[in-house]
């Protein structure tokens, strides 16, 4: 790919020489260039509202925004003196990627007091999470727990995609704020809702935490969106408490009068029918676990099938977030951190801390949870995590086959990291999230949509982001395939655009030389 300035064949020499010496202060920046006005020329814009591919476009960015779309062959303007611009001859301009589940403040796998006692590792992971996200073509994410200081502190890093948050309106002492010790459980979740009836804290005041007040909370802290909870627990926890179906409705009527759409913790079918009778919007997981129906098999049943149809008549939004699971099961198998592209989202010192014995701590939890024995095989653990999440997955996949054949409305969420487990890496685990989804059905083109489109018209980004367009920010990659054909376009990124800034994929991998 070239890169040039616009007007070097015309300009005066002393402007040129001014020209280059700013060229080589911007190249000399590492893995991306500054803001400036960008010219795409002769590129190939593939976008979701499009029947068909643009072909020989250019699309013009001034201000981080896209100011112009139009046939290269008939451009007669000209761009300002300092544009930047790039040939995509060849290659495919597409919206950037948008990932509608993920947890921010947390790197996977470690603890807050392991990061405390390793600041190095911890500050080295945190630098690359935001570059691991970008690696993969996720120019925004969701973070559905987060605080106005959680992002701050994402938005502090120099290069990371844009991110917005829902407030957590958990259940008091329910999930999943039940991990966390008491009282300090209390300052974490700020939206947590107390029931009437049920004893406040000492210090709280309940009426700061009712339906009404949380979600007035959030919206005046800046989320866009509310997160709720059904969850009875599992592994030994499964006696949580479980919010009153009209305390959801209250919190799902007042989301709706702030233009806040309801996101719901579910993974059950009981849990999915509470979400029904609620009214929330979208169902935050795959229904994986049959808790009313008592069944054992992987296929869709009756019951299965007459949510997933409610679901379906009502526009329901399903993030199915099959890597969930698998990160549950390859934290138990040997092989995981063998993976070979693991290197190119994780820092080596991070890497080196999951094999040790302290950073195998969730991967002994897990085991002990399942009364593997400790000198277990490598073929035992294996065997003995397919069996234990086996059946959770092939359910997940064939009640998300149900939903993608009949042309459910999917949100493309990866719930990135799902839990304290190192098997869910930023960036790499979307990626898997895409394979699986292959393989229940849904195509290409429809992941594509998913990702970018649909996310962004559940969240109500629609007029910033989702598409190619005069107006959108520009939140753009470039590829070498056509992605509405093949995923494997995700991993041929050629550029990522961030807000109008050029930036190099093979600069942002945790290996790369900088």
């Amino acid at each position: 790919m070239r890169v040039h300035n616009l007007l070097r064949d015309t300009m005066p020499p002393m402007l040129l020489l001014a020209s280059r010496i700013r060229w080589l202060v911007l190249a000399a920046l590492p893995g991306a260039l500054l803001a400036a006005d960008l010219q795409i020329e002769h590129v190939t814009i593939v976008s979701p509202e499009r029947g068909i591919p643009m072909r020989d476009a250019l699309v013009r960015v001034h201000d981080g925004r896209i100011v112009d779309i139009r046939r290269a062959m008939n451009a007669t303007a000209r761009s300002r003196r300092d544009a930047i611009v790039i040939d995509g001859s060849g290659l495919y301009l597409i919206p950037g990627l948008i990932d509608s589940h993920v947890h921010l403040g947390d790197i996977p796998g470690m603890t807050p007091e392991q990061e405390a006692q390793h600041p190095d590792i911890a500050t080295a992971a945190r630098d690359q999470i935001p570059r691991s996200y970008l690696l993969y073509g996720f120019t925004t994410l969701i973070d559905l727990i987060s605080t106005p200081q959680g992002m701050a502190r994402w938005k502090s890093h120099g290069v990371a995609p844009d991110a917005y948050f829902c407030g957590g309106a958990a259940l008091m002492d329910g999930y999943s704020m039940n991990y966390a010790p008491k009282p300090q459980r209390y300052q974490g979740w700020p939206y947590m809702l107390i029931e009437p009836g049920t004893q406040a804290p000492d210090g709280i005041d309940p009426a700061l935490h009712t339906p009404q007040a949380v979600v007035s909370r959030m919206k005046s802290d800046g989320a866009i969106c509310v997160k709720t909870f059904f969850e009875r627990g599992f592994g030994g926890v499964r006696n949580l408490p479980v919010p009153k179906l009209e305390t959801i409705r209250e919190v799902v009527k007042a989301a709706h009068a702030a233009g806040m759409p309801v996101l719901m913790h579910a993974n059950s079918d009981e849990a999915q029918r509470f979400g029904l009778d609620a009214g929330v919007d979208i169902m935050a997981h795959g229904l994986w676990n049959l808790y009313q129906e008592h069944s054992t098999t992987s296929e869709v049943t009756p019951g299965m099938k007459k949510i997933l149809d409610e679901e379906l008549a009502r526009n329901v939004g399903l993030q199915p977030t099959m890597q969930v699971l698998y990160g549950l099961r390859d934290v138990v198998g040997p092989s995981f951190l063998s993976d070979p592209r693991l290197p190119r989202v994780l820092p080596s010192s991070l890497i080196d801390w999951y094999r040790s014995a302290e950073g195998q701590w969730f991967h002994v939890a897990v085991s002990e949870g399942m009364k593997l024995p400790v000198d277990a095989s490598a073929s035992q653990l294996e065997h003995a995590a397919n069996e234990a999440f086996g059946s959770g997955i092939e359910r997940g996949n064939h009640g998300t086959a149900y939903f993608v054949a009949r042309h459910g409305r999917i949100l493309f969420g990866t719930d990135t990291p799902s839990a304290p487990t190192y098997a869910n890496p930023p960036g790499l685990n979307a990626w898997l999230e895409m394979q699986r989804l292959v393989d229940a059905g849904e195509t290409p083109a429809q992941i594509f949509k998913s990702a970018t489109l649909t996310n962004a018209q559940a969240l109500k980004l629609d007029r910033d982001i989702g598409t190619v367009q005069v107006g959108k920010r520009a939140n753009l990659l470039l590829l070498q395939q056509d992605p509405t054909q093949t995923i494997d376009a995700y991993a041929g990124i050629a550029k990522v655009i961030l807000n109008g800034r050029v930036l190099d994929s093979s600069e942002l991998a945790a290996n790369a030389a900088h």
